[in-house]
């Protein structure tokens, strides 16, 4: 991943005033996307990209992209509040648009909403209605202006947690006072892949038919080889706009495949970026008329699959002597691998097969520089004898929530026996 150096100040959850000056994304700012039209101001027929909005053939923009185009701001304080949650699989996004009297700061100054659980898999029709708790705010970058999106997480009526809420128990978690101490830092690695929408195959691969082996794609350029640039670029911008933490983004190595970085990222802000990052990219997609998957291994065979890798530091690792704390942390993550890999992603299994840069999903392995190891420590770190490690297990389909909390619980708070981690020492060849 692209180096991160340190967190930003957003972990708190709040976002700076808008400048009224501030624009949405316009489908202007879109143009490459655009596929080719002909002269009736249809677009072609393309494997590519679907266009956002027909253009009239003297060039003129229709009058409905003038509305969504359309800054608010100067006629009414109001602003347009995008509530967006987890649904039902825990990993699809929903959301839903509130009007709110005028522009806020803080999620607390949000009133909480309510939707029909029975549509998104999470309540009974008998009982159906689940409430939202807003929980980080950011800004719209489709909308501009004040407008935001939110962040919300899921409850009862009576106040409890949903169970596909995974963001309450991380709370829990990563607010532990041990836990706050070490300020554990997170970096994400966010791989996806680009579908064609009409055959559901990957972005630049011929309909039914294979490209060329794996080895020219990753962080390539050129219309052979890189498939999707415009997307990546335009989500890249996007997220900045919006007040997410993205520190870069680069083609992968399946062509089609493309990986963004989220960090460093102090506590639950980490999950919290990440999902608004992954609704911003399904919205961009969606305009593009391309499908985004986040399946683990979007196609068997000799290619590679699609990942999250999560970067973890505490304090203690951070600072000198932190190298010894960073393997006593992966020997707690040894002796939980069973527990991990479960809480990792659907279908991991299916990616993990110690191919393609993987370790095998049965075997707990690290190593120094080795992409084939469950737990990558950089070179940089064993040199400077402090850093941080990667766990390379997570699924690209994860929950942000669960993997960060995960992280913290086993190396923050968990302690195993004696002999069990003795017994662990001597098989890693650990020294702790």
């Amino acid at each position: 991943m692209a180096q991160i150096l340190a967190p930003s100040i957003q972990w708190q959850m709040k976002i700076t005033k808008s400048s009224h000056k501030a624009s949405p994304i316009t489908s202007n700012m879109w143009g490459s996307l655009l596929v080719r039209h002909d002269k009736k101001g249809a677009p072609t027929n393309s494997a590519k990209f679907r266009a956002l909005a027909i253009k009239a053939e003297s060039g003129v923009v229709n009058r409905i992209e003038k509305l969504l185009n359309m800054d608010i701001t100067p006629y009414t304080d109001k602003i347009i509040a995008e509530y967006i949650w987890v649904g039902g699989t825990g990993i699809d996004v929903r959301s839903k648009s509130r009007t709110i009297p005028k522009p806020v700061e803080h999620p607390s100054e949000l009133p909480k909403w309510n939707y029909d659980g029975s549509s998104t898999g999470q309540a009974p029709g008998e009982d159906s209605e689940v409430i939202l708790y807003p929980q980080a705010i950011f800004k719209d970058p489709f909308r501009g202006g004040n407008n935001i999106l939110v962040i919300c997480d899921s409850y009862t009526p009576a106040g409890e947690p949903i169970p596909t809420n995974k963001r309450h128990r991380a709370a829990e978690i990563l607010s532990n006072p041990k836990v706050i101490a070490e300020v554990p830092w997170y970096g994400i690695e966010q791989e996806y892949t680009l579908l064609q929408s009409n055959v559901k195959w990957p972005l630049g691969w011929p309909v039914g038919a294979y490209p060329g082996p794996q080895g020219p794609y990753y962080c390539s350029a050129g219309a052979d080889k890189s498939f999707g640039r415009d997307i990546s670029d335009a989500h890249y911008k996007a997220c900045l706009y919006a007040g997410i933490n993205i520190s870069g983004t680069n083609g992968e190595v399946m062509p089609g495949q493309w990986e963004y970085q989220v960090g460093p990222s102090v506590g639950i802000e980490a999950g919290d970026h990440i999902w608004c990052s992954r609704y911003i990219l399904e919205r961009i997609t969606e305009q593009a008329g391309v499908v985004l998957t986040l399946d683990p291994k979007p196609i068997e065979g000799d290619w590679n699959g699609a990942g999250c890798h999560t970067n973890f530091s505490t304090k203690s690792m951070r600072e000198d002597g932190g190298y010894e704390v960073i393997k006593k942390a992966i020997l707690n993550l040894s002796l939980r691998h069973l527990e991990h890999i479960s809480a990792y992603g659907e279908g991991n299994e299916r990616r993990l097969t110690g191919k393609h840069e993987t370790a095998s999903i049965d075997t707990f392995s690290w190593g120094v520089a080795n992409r084939g190891c469950s737990i990558r420590v950089g070179r940089d770190t064993e040199q400077k004898g402090k850093g941080y490690l990667e766990d390379r297990r997570p699924a690209s389909n994860m929950d942000p929530y669960v993997v960060t909390s995960l992280l913290a619980e086993t190396t923050l708070l968990w302690e195993p026996t004696l002999e069990a981690e003795a017994l662990a020492a001597q098989k890693l060849s650990l020294k702790v």
